[in-house]
């Protein structure tokens, strides 16, 4: 195959989406958002549920299985914030967990809170629980996902390139931090939940962003004589159908889980939501930007050609 033949585009130029044309704009929002969210996180800081700070369990048995919706609701009226109401085995044995200390008192407050409507409710049990998430599992939690970082990083750079590592990384680290950011800005209840869907989110975004680097290494060396601008620009309108519909069909679902599945997932669907739209712009002005500030070009993902491949053999007579 001659070598004009391989630098052709594989789309006409009318079709190519210029994505990189708002690059530094894209960039500069980006750190915008960032910042801003690690500001809130330091003064404001998340509102942490019981599965990190602790609180009262209260259990009670109902006569009749209840609708947890409707306890939930009954005992907001009554003034409990921030209560956890789930079941507990049967269908009628209910589990309150409060965020507040423990009394001798509050079983029977809370008891009194479910009898109003006449329903008949026995107090089981009250007492103090800890924190799902202490201290010492908090900081060996964070440890982990930095040396998880490292990993993805030296899985990328083994994979691609390490310029394509160093992307990667940092729209990981940018989608975690705004997905924060939000949650503080908004007051949202972090618990175990949510923290499920932040790893979720990296997930997510970690198979966007190789999808879309397989692309522009594949780009780089079918398209030798195009510039990395174009490349870039030919590997991202590629893999944009697969990436919309990847994410509008993913969206689908946690939207109908934002509506239909109540407050226990509520924190779930809306983290993976903000996620996965930070996830897909990241892919694109993060991921893919980064590349360009370090001078990605065609000669790093080259491959090596060994020694005597690639010659001519004259065979004339």
């Amino acid at each position: 195959m001659s070598e004009s033949r391989m630098s052709e585009s594989p789309l006409s130029e009318d079709k190519v989406i210029n994505f990189m044309g708002i690059a530094n704009p894209a960039m500069i929002l980006s750190i915008i958002l960032v910042l801003g969210s690690l500001i809130l996180l330091g003064t404001k800081g998340l509102v942490l549920g019981l599965d990190f700070t602790g609180g009262t369990a209260v259990e009670v048995e109902y006569e009749k299985a209840p609708v947890i919706q409707e306890v939930r609701e009954t005992l907001q009226a009554a003034g409990y914030e921030n209560v956890v109401v789930q079941n507990f085995g049967a269908d009628t044995s209910i589990l309150v967990r409060l965020q507040r200390s423990f009394t001798e008192s509050v079983g029977d407050e809370i008891l009194v809170a479910l009898t109003q409507d006449g329903d008949q409710v026995e107090l089981v049990r009250s007492e103090f629980v800890g924190a799902q998430v202490g201290e010492e599992l908090r900081e060996q939690g964070g440890l982990g996902l930095l040396l998880a970082l490292g990993m993805v990083m030296i899985y990328i750079a083994f994979r691609f390139q390490f310029k394509f590592a160093v992307g990667a990384v940092l729209a990981l680290i940018h989608d975690v931090i705004i997905t924060l950011g939000m949650f503080s800005l908004l007051g949202w209840e972090f618990d175990l939940n949510v923290l499920a869907a932040i790893l979720a989110v990296i997930g997510y975004s970690l198979n966007d962003t190789i999808v879309v680097s397989d692309r522009i290494r594949e780009n780089f060396r079918k398209l030798r004589q195009e510039t990395p601008v174009n490349v870039i620009n030919v590997a991202l309108t590629q893999t944009l159908s697969r990436t919309m519909v990847t994410g509008i069909t993913t969206l689908l679902v946690l939207l109908a889980l934002d509506i239909f599945g109540g407050e226990a997932l509520l924190g779930f669907s809306n983290a993976l939501i903000i996620g996965i739209i930070v996830g897909t712009y990241s892919s694109i002005y993060i991921a893919s930007a980064v590349l360009l500030k370090m001078g990605i070009s065609s000669e790093d993902l080259m491959i090596p050609v060994k020694e005597g491949e690639g010659e001519e053999v004259d065979d004339r007579p």
